[in-house]
């Protein structure tokens, strides 16, 4: 082998070691590559996109694997105790009058003064009346012979309800008693007496006489004879407490603690039907209770409390093992609430987002293509709509809807179509100004020349080098519409019950109480609406930096 032998080999395999053969061919990364090869570099965009990542998983899949529905209701069972009734043992005299215009409460007062002082007469303005002792504790005043009234201490209460007598039979049924009789006739009828005191009609009882005066503090709860009776035998007995089964005995007012939330009501209404609001008043009812007695200063009244196992909605409950973060204002579970509500205020950003960015790019990219015209009249509507005063007309809207009970998932779509045409302004400026500046290059007048049709031109080489900045835009833009979805619920003007959304959780805070009691109500709330809002504009930042590294400084 000769010297140039020697050296066409040593130059040969000089030539295969610098060639760009498929082994050392330098790699050259695509654009998206390479933007997304700059956002992954930025640690603080991916910190945001692990958060959303993370929050999309938490709304998402969460609301599949709770084994609560965002519209369920708890319940506990709690011990109440109220006042429920006075007892009195009655040691005045009680009037009632034959004659209502001459038994005045002056003619009582004077008759009364008679009694006391056990005279046969008294007087008033020189008028003599004349006093009679018709039984026991009964006397009966006249005048000429007449008699105008009488005054009694056995009270005859009727054994139904709103029921009363008239004076001829209170005073033939008095009579009858104080003398031991056990039959009357009043008003064409005939009546008996029992042993126990009972005046009974045809074989039904219609009233009875008790020394005993037993008042409800409802107005609308009417106590039986048979609970009145074993009440007075435990005041008799010295008891301090007794049981008592009825089921008449519980008003629509005394069934819980407080009275009925109308808006709890209203909330179970449109969950459960109007059923299982009729039933949700009546939940806290008792039929058997407890009942404690407790005896007055002057020894002549007692105080009844009742005691009541009472099954109430398992409201402002504190974090448990059964819920992790405790229950809403509704007895509902406040995480799968707030997984429920994460899916809400997510979907409605991103469908508002799409709307605005939509009408956007349509309405920008006809003015920045075509200008003249066409760009004076789309920058006029912008400006139209730059002007409108978003939130009072949201609030309004939202007002129109509450008077008018829309649905609450038509409320929701009304709400995304009034967020999205109110904001697609701003997309439409910035699209027109991209384009403006596109248009006039030479990739454009290349189309051009090909003799591509407008909206080809515009939709296919215009709008794709606008992807960047709208993407960016889309994505700090999310964060905005969640904030103010949030604010509207907050106010009460956005998603409404049963749906959750992040804003109206945090409505239940509507007062210092609950804000400082129950802070598992509104705090996690409110930092997963910190964190998403604050994630989207890291992310946004990122890929703004990943687009234009020139707009990073």
């Amino acid at each position: 082998m000769n010297e140039y032998d020697e050296k066409d080999k040593t130059s040969e395999s000089e030539e295969q070691q610098y060639s760009l053969n498929d082994d050392r061919r330098v790699k050259v990364l695509s654009p998206n590559a390479l933007v997304m090869k700059r956002f992954f570099r930025n640690k603080v965009a991916v910190v945001g996109l692990v958060i959303l990542v993370f929050m999309f998983l938490f709304s998402f899949l969460g609301g599949v694997i709770s084994p609560y529905d965002q519209d369920q209701f708890f319940y506990r069972e709690e011990a109440m105790s109220r006042e429920f009734a006075v007892v009195t043992e009655n040691k005045e005299y009680r009037y009632v009058a034959a004659n209502p215009e001459v038994f005045n409460s002056i003619i009582q007062a004077q008759m009364n003064l008679g009694i006391q002082t056990k005279s046969d007469t008294f007087s008033y303005k020189d008028v003599v009346y004349e006093l009679k002792e018709e039984g026991e504790n009964l006397y009966g005043a006249y005048l000429n012979g007449e008699m105008i009234g009488i005054a009694y201490m056995d009270v005859i209460t009727a054994s139904t309800e709103n029921k009363t007598f008239p004076f001829e039979f209170m005073y033939n049924a008095l009579l009858a008693y104080t003398n031991g009789e056990n039959s009357f006739k009043a008003e064409g009828a005939n009546y008996t007496i029992d042993d126990e005191g009972g005046i009974n009609s045809a074989g039904t009882e219609v009233a009875y006489i008790s020394r005993y005066v037993v008042k409800p503090i409802m107005n609308d709860v009417f106590l039986s004879r048979d609970f009145k009776e074993k009440l007075v035998e435990a005041i008799e007995n010295g008891e301090t407490e007794f049981t008592y089964t009825d089921e008449n005995l519980v008003s629509e007012e005394m069934e819980t603690e407080e009275p009925v939330d109308e808006e709890l009501l209203d909330a179970i209404e449109q969950v459960e039907g109007e059923d299982a609001a009729e039933e949700a008043e009546e939940a806290a009812a008792s039929a058997t209770a407890t009942y404690t007695i407790q005896r007055g200063m002057n020894h002549q009244n007692w105080s009844i409390k009742q005691e009541t196992m009472t099954r109430r909605y398992d409201t402002y409950s504190y974090p448990s093992k059964e819920h992790p973060l405790g229950t809403d204002k509704y007895g509902m579970d406040m995480l799968t609430r707030l997984m429920y509500g994460g899916r809400v205020s997510l979907i409605i950003g991103f469908i508002v987002v799409i709307i605005e960015t939509l009408l956007g790019v349509v309405m920008g990219g006809l003015a920045g293509y075509f200008g003249g015209w066409v760009d004076n009249l789309v920058m006029r509507i912008v400006d139209v709509f730059y002007c409108i005063p978003s939130t009072p007309i949201i609030i309004i809207l939202g007002a129109a809807m509450d008077a008018q009970r829309v649905d609450p998932s038509i409320r929701m779509l009304y709400l995304m179509l009034i967020l999205g045409v109110l904001g697609w302004a701003g997309v439409a400026r910035m699209v027109r100004g991209q384009i403006l500046s596109l248009r006039e290059q030479e990739f454009m007048t290349a189309a051009e020349a090909t003799g591509l049709r407008a909206s080809k031109r515009i939709f296919k080489h215009l709008i794709p080098n606008v992807l960047p900045q709208l993407i960016v835009n889309c994505t700090m833009g999310l964060g905005s519409v969640i904030i103010m979805e949030a604010t509207l619920s907050f106010l009460g003007l956005g998603v409404k019950f049963p749906f959750a959304s992040w804003g109206n959780i945090i409505n239940d805070v509507n007062n210092t109480f609950v804000l400082t009691t129950y802070w598992f109500i509104w705090i996690p709330a409110g930092v997963l609406l910190l964190l998403t809002v604050l994630a989207f504009n890291l992310v946004g930042d990122g890929l703004r930096d990943a687009f234009d590294p020139k707009m990073k400084r």
